[in-house]
């Protein structure tokens, strides 16, 4: 097999779209025999303004770009590219090529440069070396979202606080109380606290308290020997000791029942536990971050909620703000939505009209983050080549 047949059994090139950009029909009109001949999906434009144009609107893995062109040059389809945040590779081709246009090129971004008259077997292995290095580049990329999490996006005075008191507590073993509605990014803040923390190699767990039912809460949490129910048919470490060393994240814990709390408090007294179906204690090392949207004053009262327990969660209460108390923040979430769903799903960013915008800061949010952020890919999903004022009327209000 040639090398050239074997680079493109590499390259799943059915999956692949390549753009070509060049003013000279002949040149454009070649390059997409040879690579439509090669199994890829090739389109082509013939001016920078029309590249831009179609790379905005259709997602392409490759952008073959000539340098020399009449009304838009290559170095301008770069910028232009750039500030509508295209990622594609972008690989400049030239007749008239030299060193300072080269270097002048990989500086805008541009991933190679290649001299005309083209080579196939130099075509195909720069293809090929450009999108694993984008493939790489977005792996990474959903690498850090699952390890680091999202960012806490805002600029307003309520968020600025709540990053500041992240910042003094995380380097602390104490536990904190977060508070706030539903949707408003509290496990954000937790996710936060621990990647700050000096526990942050170590594991984090997290227990949604409420969707666990409480014949089976214990169990979750502190684990259960084989044969101590019916169901358990071999031995089973709860979450307290999967968090042994980190950080366990106890959301939405004013739902947990009263006989789960005491046992809790018990370990965060004496950092030790014993399994269902056992009398052995087990020494942890867990730090201990809840969150709740319920006024656990209140539950205390009631009886639902143990007062010890909220006093020894509680050493450091954070208050995660709701949507409508932070509006300024709103047009930066929204753009950070916009990137963050059109990069996971391939679809082409879009801008939102200034009075589309208002109308979104206007809107009250009971859902808070949460609603926004479903708000946004329902309108990437509905609407045109940008949101307006009609798109809001139409699918948000």
């Amino acid at each position: 097999m040639s090398d050239i047949c074997m680079v493109t059994d590499r390259l799943k090139i059915s999956d692949m779209k390549i753009l070509i950009i060049d003013d000279e029909r002949s040149i454009r009109n070649s390059l997409k025999e040879i690579l439509t001949d090669e199994g890829y999906e090739t389109d082509v434009a013939e001016d920078g303004a029309q590249g831009c144009e179609m790379a905005e609107k259709e997602r392409y893995n490759v952008i073959f770009c000539d340098i020399k062109m009449p009304n838009m040059d290559g170095i301008e389809v770069l910028d232009k590219l750039h500030q509508d945040g295209v990622d594609s590779a972008v690989i400049m081709i030239s007749g008239h090529g030299d060193i300072d246009t080269a270097v002048e090129c990989i500086k805008k971004g541009a991933f190679d440069f290649i001299q005309k008259p083209l080579d196939l077997n130099r075509i195909l292995i720069t293809i090929k070396n450009a999108t694993e290095k984008v493939s790489l580049v977005k792996e990474t990329r959903i690498l850090k979202k699952k390890v680091y999490g999202q960012q806490m996006i805002g600029e307003s005075p309520e968020i600025v606080r709540v990053r500041e008191m992240i910042e003094r507590v995380a380097p602390t073993d104490a536990r904190v109380l977060i508070t706030g509605s539903n949707g408003t990014g509290k496990e954000l803040v937790a996710r936060n606290l621990h990647q700050k923390s000096n526990r942050s190699s170590m594991p984090y767990i997290e227990v949604n308290c409420a969707a666990i039912p409480s014949e089976l809460i214990e169990s979750e949490l502190f684990g259960h020997e084989k044969g101590a129910f019916t169901s358990a048919i071999k031995q089973h470490k709860g979450k307290f000791e999967q968090a042994d060393g980190g950080t366990l994240f106890l959301d939405e814990i004013g739902d947990m029942s009263l006989a789960a709390q005491a046992k809790v408090l018990r370990v965060l007294q004496e950092k030790k536990l014993s399994r269902v179906g056992s009398d052995k204690d087990i020494q942890v090392d867990v730090r201990v971050i809840a969150a709740t949207n319920k006024n656990l004053k209140e539950e205390i009262a009631k009886g639902n909620f143990r007062e010890d327990l909220y006093h020894r969660l509680s050493v450091i209460v954070i208050r995660v703000p709701s949507l409508d108390e932070r509006k300024s923040d709103i047009p930066l979430l929204v753009d950070y939505f916009i990137d963050q769903i059109c990069t996971e799903t391939a679809m082409a960013r879009r801008e939102v009209d200034p009075e589309a915008m208002k109308m979104l800061v206007d809107k009250s949010w009971t859902g808070n983050i949460r609603e926004l952020r479903n708000v946004v890919e329902r309108l990437l999903i509905l609407s045109g080549d940008r949101i307006t004022p009609e798109d809001i009327k139409a699918y948000v209000y």
